[in-house]
Parts: structure tokens; sequence; C-alpha cells
């Protein structure tokens, strides 16, 4: 098993760590669910039957690993929403976000804020599709969906895309004018005359 573990972790760790990256949008957590795929992986690969390729089934479980993990979260959410005082305590975080940080290149920021407004399927899609550049048979193995379920998904998920690049292009658009019109204000301010 340890050749085979050695084997998979060669072949395919860059996938599986950008795949949950895109998904998570945060390294260290990405490198904590490539970590959760790997024991899923050490727990199951004698039941492994190769109906798929050894790479589908990986980005499959890796998905699975995802979902959890955001499933969890939003449990976590709750509690703490329901327990956290929010008139009494703030919460401040000094620190940039992680999205800040590793996501510096404009374009690709307004790309990751579009992504969060797309379902966890169609992120999935997507990320496989047009980042990962999987075919629309590939990405049907990995999400263990029929292809016209990915067509469709993908065609729903590029749709919100538009959508939102075209919304942030126009608060950006808008954020310009308001700009102007306050340089202008200032430049043509009246003097008086004596």
């Amino acid at each position: 098993m340890e050749e085979t573990f050695q084997r998979i972790y060669d072949t395919y760790h860059q996938d599986l760590f950008q795949f949950l990256f895109y998904m998570v949008k945060d390294k260290s957590q990405a490198e904590d669910l490539v970590q959760e795929v790997y024991i899923r992986v050490l727990h199951s690969y004698e039941t492994f039957e190769g109906r798929s390729s050894e790479k589908t089934w990986l980005l499959s479980i890796a998905r699975h690993v995802a979902i959890d993990w955001f499933r969890k979260q939003q449990t976590i959410r709750q509690r703490i929403m329901g327990t956290f005082d929010w008139e009494k305590q703030e919460v401040r975080d000094q620190q940039p976000l992680p999205e800040d940080i590793l996501l510096q290149n404009e374009n690709l920021n307004d790309i990751f804020k579009a992504l969060d407004k797309c379902t966890l399927d169609q992120r999935s899609v997507i990320i496989l599709r047009f980042i990962q550049g999987y075919s629309i048979s590939e990405t049907a193995q990995a999400l263990q969906f029929s292809e016209s379920k990915v067509k469709t998904t993908q065609h729903r998920g590029l749709k919100v895309l538009r959508k939102q690049m075209e919304l942030l292009k126009e608060d950006q658009r808008n954020e310009e004018v308001r700009m102007e019109r306050r340089t202008a204000k200032d430049v043509t301010k009246p003097t008086s005359n004596s």
C-alpha cells in the first residue's frame, strides 16, 4: 500500500490541492482537506473497483470532503450565531483576509467573488472545466454527474458568473464616476475675488 499511496501522491497531489484550494479559497484549509482525502483513500482503496479512472475517483472523494467541510462550517456558524452576544462584544480581525493576500490580481479577485454566488455544484463544475481544464466527460465522472447535468450546471454557473461580473464592473464604474465628481468639485471650487 505504501508504494500505491506514494504513486497516488506523486501523480495527483497537485490536482487535488488545486481543486480544494479553489473550492475553499484558503491555502492551509486546502492542505488540511487534502490530508483528509488521503485518509479516506487509505481506508477505502481496497474497495476501489476501477469503474472510473483513479483521478476521477480521487476528485470525487475530494468533492465530498469539501462538501463535508462546508456543512461543518455552516453548523459551527449557526452555533456561534446562537451563543455569541453580538451587542456586548465586538469581533475585529486586524489581519488581512487570505483572499486579499492570495488574490492580488484584480480580475482573478472578481472571478472569485463571482464564484461565491454560484452553488457548490456550479462552482465544482466551473473549477474542473475552466480552471483545471477537464472535459465534460471527465467532469461528469469526477462529480458523479451525468454529462447533461454537467452541461446544465455549467450553463447556469456561467450565467451567474456573467451576471456577477457585470454587477462588479458596474459598481467599479459607479465608483470611478463618484471619484471623478469629487475630484472635479475640488478643482472647481470658487475662489473669492477681492
